[in-house]
């Protein structure tokens, strides 16, 4: 009888200390540990860097899977809740992931031909801003917050040498020397609607060659002459940096791509006040700002959860290290 009674004594301390366990893991599930996704490119990491430690600052554990892949890769993980959080943009939300088509080249924003199923596609910055959220939300359960200020947009770029060689100011002007250039992209510009299927047929030109390369590897393989012309984005610093020229989008092809977080209607829903932590960067990033810290990567050699800290910090939005 008295083993029996250690035993009970036993059982009692490890079930208080099993409840105890419970309930701390349960006040800590007030909180919950949200995981921030980005794509396979510089900007897109230190946007999630800026996304982690906004919620790290208020108190939020954060996981981080970053450089995740493509577009389509990272918005999977986020509809499957792999991921809780990524930053996309509102153009490549409207035409790769809901599947519109691009407004006729030079029409005006209501000149769209929609997809099989789809909403028509709008130019215009607020228009694709209220398509991509009320068409996540209803297709998805997932939810855009608001725009961070800058429009990274696509933009072809050559070299001085190049540009000059062929005269060279506008997309339009590839229309008689496309044939004798080599185009190179990521392999998701070389397929996407808004990137070189779509632009070829608006603008009525073919590349002589294309190469699909590692985002890593476009702006070395035009700066080392093993293509002609690239797809770069207009807020990346190694344009400035490698004395890009940037061709002109006359026939106004792309649509705007302004960054926004897009969240987990499941992590809003238990953690609503994620999307104020995260809109205090509303409108705060310009374009030129976005190029600059995008230079301190990819120029300057720093890392990005080092950019986005001092940037963050130079803002008041977090604390600095001490």
């Amino acid at each position: 009888m008295k083993m029996s009674a250690l035993l009970l004594v036993a059982l009692g301390m490890m079930l208080g200390s099993i409840a105890g366990v419970a309930n701390v893991a349960a006040q800590d599930g007030d909180m919950p540990t949200v995981t921030v996704g980005s794509k396979d490119f510089t900007e897109s990491i230190v946007l999630a860097e800026m996304v982690a430690l906004l919620l790290e600052d208020a108190g939020y554990e954060v996981e981080r899977q970053l450089n995740l892949g493509g577009t389509v890769v990272a918005h999977e993980a986020l509809v499957n809740g792999n991921i809780d959080i990524y930053v996309e943009y509102t153009g490549t939300g409207l035409l790769a992931i809901l599947g519109m088509d691009l407004p006729t080249a030079g029409a005006t924003p209501a000149a769209a031909t929609p997809a099989v199923g789809a909403t028509p596609a709008a130019s215009g910055v607020d228009e694709v801003y209220t398509i991509v959220s009320a068409e996540y939300e209803e297709q998805f359960g997932l939810q855009w917050l608001e725009p961070w200020g800058f429009n990274n947009t696509y933009v072809l770029a050559v070299t001085q040498e190049t540009a000059d060689e062929y005269g060279l100011e506008t997309t339009s002007d590839l229309a008689e020397v496309a044939g004798d250039l080599t185009f190179g992209g990521t392999q998701e510009f070389l397929v996407r609607p808004d990137g070189l299927p779509g632009l070829e047929a608006a603008y009525g030109f073919e590349f002589g060659d294309e190469l699909g390369l590692d985002p890593g590897l476009v702006y070395s393989a035009v700066d080392g002459g093993d293509v002609d012309v690239i797809s770069a984005f207009a807020t990346d610093g190694r344009i400035p940096a490698l004395d890009l020229v940037t061709l002109a989008d006359d026939q106004a092809f792309f649509p705007p791509y302004f960054a926004a977080p897009v969240v987990s209607g499941e992590l809003l829903e238990q953690s609503p006040e994620v999307a104020d932590i995260l809109n205090q960067l509303s409108g705060m990033i310009d374009d030129g700002t976005m190029a600059s810290l995008n230079a301190q990567v990819d120029v300057d050699g720093m890392e990005p959860i080092e950019v986005a800290r001092t940037f963050l910090t130079d803002q008041g939005l977090i604390e600095g290290e001490s």
